[in-house]
C-alpha cells in the first residue's frame, strides 16, 4: 500500500513536468518547433513551389505572365493557409477564402480543372518533400498525414469552385442565348446579334433554320439540354429558346434537312411544328422566323399538313391570315415569272384551274391538244417549282394567280390614269 502511493505521481506534477519539456505541443499535429520550421519556410518553399511549377509543367510556362502571377499567388496562398491550418484545426471551410481568394475568376479563365489540380498536385509534392527537413522524425508520419488531408480538402475546394463557375457560366449563356433568339426574332442589328452568337461559340455563317412549335409542359433546364445533344448531331451550331407557349430552335448549317427537321420535330409538344425558309445570313434569319411564326398561327387551316411543314408551305393560309411577307412571296417567285414566261402558260392554268382540273376541258377551252396542255402545265412547274397535277400545289398556284391580278392594275384604270395626265398636261398653261 505505502508501495503504491509512493509510485503514484499528483497532476500537478505531471503538467510542470510537461511545461519544462523542451518540445511544446500546439493543438494540432505537431510541435512548436516544427510550426516554427514551417513557418520560416514559407518563402522558400514558394520558390521551390515556382521552379517545380516551370519544370514539371509545359502548359505553365506557355501562360502569359499575368495568368503566371495569379496562379503563383494562389499555390502560395496554398501553402501559407497549410501552415496557419496545421497550427489550429478547424472547418474545411477556410480553403475556398485562403487559398482561392479573389482568384476564382481569373483561374477558371486561365486554366482548366483538370491542371487546376496538377496544380495542386505539385504544390502538394514540393511540401511533401521538404517533410523530413520541416519536422523531426517521429513527427514526420503526422505531418505527411497532415498534408495528405490538406491536398484532399484543397482538391474538393477546387472542384467547388470551378463548378460555381460553370454555373455561373451556364446561368449568363442562357440569359445571352434567350436574348440572342429575342433578337433575331425582333430583327435587331446583325453587328449586336453577330456579337451575342460569337460570345455563344457560334461559328455558323451561313445556312441558318428556325423551328417553332408548342413547349412541352416540363421544358426545364434538363429538357432544353436534352434537345441540344439531339440538335448537335444534325446541325453545326444549335440555340434554344423558349417564349409562351412557343419552343423556338435556332439551327446553323443542318447537314440533312429532311431527316433532322422529321427528328427534331417529335422533341417538340403535341401540335403543328413548322420551319422557315433557308435563311442565307444571319440579317434574313429574321424574316425566315416571321414566316415560321406565321405559318405557325394559321397551320390549323391546312388539316392535312405533315409534321413538321415548311412555312413556304403553308403560303396560302398565310395570305388568308394576313402575311404581307406571303403575299410578296407568291407574286415574286410565282406569279410574275408565269407573266414572264408567256407562252400561254398564265392562260392555260387558269383554264386547268378553272375547269376543275381537267385536261380535257381546258384543251377544249384554249382549242388545243390535251397534250399541249399536259406539256404546259410542265412547264408551270419548271418555272415555278409548284406542280398544278398535284391538287395541295394547285392550290398554291391557285391562290397565286388571285394575288397577282389583284396587284396588278387593271387596264381600265390604267387608262383613266393615262387620261387624268393628259387633261391636267392640257389645262398647264404653256409659258412663251
Amino acid at each position: 500500500m505505502a508501495a503504491s502511493k509512493k509510485s503514484a505521481t499528483p497532476p500537478e506534477a505531471e503538467d510542470a513536468r510537461a511545461a519544462k519539456s523542451p518540445r511544446k505541443t500546439t493543438e494540432a499535429y505537431g510541435s512548436t518547433e516544427t510550426l516554427e520550421r514551417l513557418r520560416s519556410s514559407v518563402g522558400s518553399l514558394s520558390s521551390m513551389m515556382r521552379q517545380e511549377l516551370e519544370s514539371t509543367l509545359p502548359w505553365y510556362r506557355r501562360l502569359s505572365a499575368d495568368e503566371r502571377s495569379a496562379l503563383g499567388l494562389v499555390a502560395q496562398n496554398g501553402i501559407t493557409a497549410f501552415v496557419s491550418w496545421y497550427e489550429h484545426r478547424s472547418s474545411p471551410s477556410w480553403v475556398l477564402s485562403d487559398v482561392f481568394g479573389a482568384a476564382p475568376t481569373e483561374l477558371t479563365r486561365a486554366i482548366s480543372l483538370q491542371r487546376a489540380l496538377q496544380l495542386i498536385r505539385t504544390v502538394v509534392q514540393v511540401v511533401e518533400d521538404r517533410v523530413p527537413e520541416l519536422a523531426a522524425v517521429e513527427e514526420q508520419t503526422a505531418l505527411r498525414e497532415a498534408v495528405l488531408r490538406y491536398s484532399r480538402e484543397v482538391a474538393f475546394a477546387a472542384a467547388d469552385v470551378y463548378a460555381r463557375a460553370a454555373e455561373n457560366r451556364g446561368a449568363w449563356d442562357t440569359r445571352l442565348e434567350a436574348l440572342a433568339v429575342d433578337g433575331i426574332l425582333r430583327g435587331e442589328n446583325t453587328d449586336a446579334l453577330q456579337s451575342r452568337f460569337s460570345a455563344l461559340g457560334w461559328t455558323s455563317h451561313s445556312h441558318f433554320t428556325i423551328m417553332v412549335g408548342p413547349a412541352p409542359e416540363e421544358a426545364n433546364a434538363l429538357f432544353l439540354g436534352t434537345l441540344r445533344r439531339a440538335a448537335v448531331r444534325f446541325a453545326e451550331d444549335v440555340m434554344v429558346g423558349i417564349q409562351g407557349d412557343k419552343l423556338i430552335l435556332i439551327l446553323g448549317n443542318v447537314k440533312d434537312p429532311e431527316s433532322a427537321y422529321l427528328r427534331l420535330s417529335d422533341l417538340f409538344a403535341p401540335g403543328p411544328v413548322v420551319y422557315g425558309p433557308l435563311a442565307a445570313t444571319l440579317a434574313d434569319a429574321t424574316a425566315s422566323a416571321k414566316a415560321a411564326f406565321a405559318g405557325i398561327s394559321v397551320a390549323k387551316g391546312w388539316p392535312g399538313a405533315p409534321r413538321p411543314v415548311s412555312a413556304d408551305d403553308l403560303l396560302p393560309e398565310r395570305v388568308i391570315g394576313g402575311d404581307d411577307s406571303a403575299r410578296r412571296a407568291l407574286i415574286v417567285n410565282i406569279y410574275r415569272p408565269l407573266i414572264a414566261a408567256s407562252n400561254g402558260l398564265v392562260e392555260t392554268l387558269s383554264s386547268y384551274l378553272q375547269g376543275g382540273h381537267s385536261l380535257e376541258a381546258a384543251a377544249r377551252e384554249l382549242f388545243v391538244h390535251s397534250n399541249t396542255v399536259r406539256y404546259r402545265l410542265r412547264r408551270v412547274c419548271d418555272v415555278t417549282g409548284w406542280d398544278p397535277l398535284i391538287p395541295r400545289e394547285a392550290f398554291v398556284l391557285q391562290t397565286a394567280m388571285i394575288v397577282g391580278r389583284l396587284a396588278t392594275p387593271s387596264k381600265s384604270s390604267q387608262g383613266k390614269s393615262a387620261a387624268s395626265k393628259l387633261s391636267v398636261a392640257k389645262t398647264v398653261p404653256l409659258r412663251g
